[in-house]
C-alpha cells in the first residue's frame, strides 16, 4: 500500500464508519494520546519500567494508531503525505548529507 492509498482508504473508512471526521484540535490531541502510548510500550521495553499484568509489546498496533491519526490530520487540512515526505527526505539530505557521517558520537 502506497502513502496515497492509505489516505484514500482512511478517507473512505471515515466516509463509511466514522459518520465525520473529528475535529482537527480533537485529531492532535488524540494523535499526542496516541504518541503517548507508543512511548510506553517503548519505556517498558526499552526503558527502566516493567510491562503490567496482561500489558503487550504492541509496537506494531501504537504505531498503527499513530499513523492513521496523522493521515487523519493529512485528510482534513489536504496534505499529500507522499509529496511532503519526499520533500522532507530531499531537504535532511541537503541540510545532513555529511553532518551524521561525520558525528564521532555514532562511529561504533
Amino acid at each position: 500500500m502506497t502513502i496515497k492509498e492509505a489516505q484514500r482508504l482512511v478517507d473512505e473508512w471515515i466516509k463509511q464508519y466514522g459518520v465525520r471526521y473529528f475535529s482537527e484540535l480533537t485529531n492532535m490531541a488524540v494523535l499526542t494520546e496516541e504518541v503517548g502510548e507508543l512511548a510506553r510500550v517503548m519505556a517498558r521495553k526499552y526503558g527502566d519500567q516493567s510491562f503490567k499484568a496482561g500489558e503487550e509489546e504492541n509496537f506494531g498496533e501504537e504505531m498503527a494508531d499513530v499513523l492513521w491519526v496523522l493521515i487523519c490530520l493529512a485528510n482534513q487540512t489536504g496534505v499529500d503525505l507522499t509529496e511532503e515526505l519526499r520533500k522532507s527526505i530531499e531537504k535532511k539530505t541537503n541540510r545532513d548529507s555529511l553532518r551524521h557521517i561525520q558525528n564521532p558520537k555514532l562511529k561504533a
